[in-house]
């Protein structure tokens, strides 16, 4: 394969996210603190930190709020090359509001993204040459479930990534808040021919993708229907708001082996939104830098637990850290108290 100019190309919406500080309530607190997320940008940013080449494709606002998007993606190292400015007069910034919990109140999310720039987007407005510069491309569900324009537009670029040499990573992602599980399953099936890497949680197999059988049956099945080489499912047992237990599983069909390691346990949750992401991140990380299942188990589950950590939507740990995560949690002591 000839050289490529990104490790990873993500797709997808990125989101202005208000939080009111401090645990307090959305009903009742004066001030938001402000941040970028969304859950491609979250796992290009991911891969990033961990040291590879990543860019986004996506549609902003050519406005204040659109530049600060744009400036915060290229803080995270992420190439701004694909991003596509919309000028026109109700060009508009998607926005979620994301309330902390804290045992026994959820947490909680009400979401302003209806007719959002991005769900314009046309296929004509990215570059030919997009499509032959990435090792992998990287989307989810939640684009997919946008509009049907990004629907569309969506499963073209799927294909043409594809046919450009990409390895294709998928994450189901199922929101019911955007589409029906009849729609999402149909136009899921459409695309899972073209899916490398499948995220795909075991609720969501179960209920939207309507599988049946052990979680190992379930993982192998979409192996077996699609030429999909790797599937990956988390497991996080949810012991209040602020703790966690979290590992995975990995089914690789090229070497028929499930991969999984005991659980990272007692995760001090600051803020649990993305950890999914980061979890992606560190899985393709790991196959990316060095194609092995085992490796790309490792990592996610540790830049996902790590993620849990961290305020707002986006990573903040780079391969040092991460490696001495990893360490510690295989060698089963805590080690020092503090990193000085």
């Amino acid at each position: 394969m000839p050289n490529k100019e990104f490790d990873l190309v993500t797709l997808g919406e990125i989101m202005l996210r208000l939080s009111p500080p401090n645990y307090e309530r959305m009903t009742r607190g004066d001030v938001f603190d402000k941040r970028a997320g969304g859950s491609e940008l979250n796992v290009a940013s991911g891969v990033s930190l961990l040291g590879l080449r990543t860019g986004i494709i996506s549609r902003l606002p050519a406005n204040p709020l659109g530049t600060f998007i744009k400036n915060r993606i290229r803080f995270e190292g992420v190439s701004d090359d694909f991003l596509i400015y919309d000028e026109s007069e109700d060009a508009r910034l998607g926005i979620y509001y994301y309330e902390n919990g804290a045992a026994p109140r959820k947490p909680s999310i009400v979401y302003d993204r209806k007719n959002s720039s991005i769900s314009r987007i046309k296929v004509d407005e990215i570059p030919e040459s997009a499509y032959t510069s990435t090792r992998m491309f990287h989307t989810s569900g939640i684009t997919l479930a946008l509009s049907k324009n990004c629907l569309e537009a969506t499963t073209y670029m799927i294909k043409k990534f594809k046919e450009g040499g990409a390895k294709v990573s998928f994450d189901c992602n199922y929101r019911a808040n955007l589409w029906s599980e009849e729609d999402a399953r149909t136009a899921i099936k459409n695309i899972l021919p073209y899916v490398d890497v499948l995220f795909v949680s075991e609720e969501t197999s179960r209920r939207m993708m309507q599988k049946t059988g052990t979680l190992e049956e379930i993982m192998k099945s979409y192996t077996v229907e699609y030429p999909i080489s790797k599937v990956c499912t988390t497991q996080r047992e949810v012991i209040s708001p602020r703790k966690h237990n979290f590992t995975s599983t990995i089914y690789d069909a090229d070497t028929d082996t499930f991969y999984s390691e005991k659980p990272y346990m007692d995760i001090d949750v600051i803020d649990r939104i993305g950890s999914g992401d980061a979890y992606c991140a560190g899985v393709l990380y790991g196959l990316l830098q060095y194609n092995d299942a085992q490796k790309a188990l490792e990592y996610g589950n540790a830049t996902s637990s790590v993620k849990n950590t961290i305020p707002g939507d986006l990573p903040a740990s780079d391969l040092k850290e991460i490696d001495s995560i990893i360490k510690a949690h295989l060698s089963g002591k805590a080690g020092s108290e503090l990193n000085r």
